[in-house]
């Protein structure tokens, strides 16, 4: 079996596969204190009777601190399993169009991958976490660039210690646009604000990628955030929330044999 290990910013996403099917997958907070034993401890007790039917790893991280520790534990727990963590060097047969290709983050460019996989149009991939990530992709699968905006939740944390009188409400839409009392304008300035930031930035960037050709573009939306704005969003067409595991799946296959 293949496990994928996505380190985020928030969150650290496991999947299994085994062959191209997920047979699993668990969530963990992403802790920059963590060591590389409490990690392989962590990561054991998830994957419960799965533990010892590792085969193969596929591996990234975003945080650079954890990544160290990650490639500790990959080491120590791991030596004999065939394992490739997605860094400068490795092969993902992805062109990066881009003025720093050293700048593009790993979850970036495995989501190219993987989106290029799924369809044989241009892409845009919207990822909701901890920041809200929109990439173009080429009809080619060339990774072309994309927009940064701030995520969700760090957002709504941000206003809540900001503001004296406003504090975090439950992510879930209000009765109306027009909200009623703090909570509800809260809920409606939160949903539909950024449903409606990225259906603008969705368009924009379609325009350009349409800007010679009349070709289709899909709109592909994952991350952990992603299911709130999903009902709310006019542009997003797709939902695709294991992406980027689908996306260390294909790394792995293209460079251990």
């Amino acid at each position: 079996m293949l496990l994928t290990v996505d380190v985020g910013n928030t969150n650290i996403v496991l999947g299994l596969y085994e062959g191209a099917e997920l047979v699993g997958d668990w969530r963990m907070r992403t802790d920059a204190r963590m060591t590389a034993d409490e990690l392989a401890l962590t990561v054991r007790g998830l994957l419960g009777p799965h533990a010892d039917a590792v085969t193969g790893i596929s591996a990234l991280s975003t945080v650079p601190a954890v990544l160290r520790e990650l490639r500790v534990m990959l080491g120590r727990y791991y030596a004999r399993v065939p394992k490739v963590v997605v860094e400068p060097g490795v092969r993902t047969g992805v062109a990066l169009l881009v003025d720093n290709p050293k700048e593009v983050g790993a979850d970036r460019l495995v989501n190219t991958l993987a989106a290029h996989h799924l369809h044989a149009t241009a892409c845009v991939v919207v990822d909701f976490g901890t920041s809200t990530n929109v990439d173009a992709i080429s009809a080619r699968g060339e990774f072309l660039g994309g927009a940064f905006a701030p995520g969700i939740e760090i957002s709504v944390d941000a206003l809540a210690a900001r503001a004296a009188a406003l504090r975090k409400v439950e992510l879930v839409p209000p009765r109306s646009v027009i909200g009623k009392n703090t909570v509800e304008c809260l809920q409606s300035g939160i949903l539909y604000g950024f449903a409606g930031q990225v259906d603008g930035l969705v368009r924009r960037i379609v325009r350009e990628l349409q800007h010679d050709s009349s070709d289709p573009v899909t709109v592909i939306a994952t991350g952990g955030l992603a299911p709130l704005v999903l009902g709310e969003s006019e542009t997003i067409k797709e939902h695709v929330p294991d992406l980027t595991l689908l996306g260390l799946r294909l790394v792995y296959e293209r460079n251990v044999r």
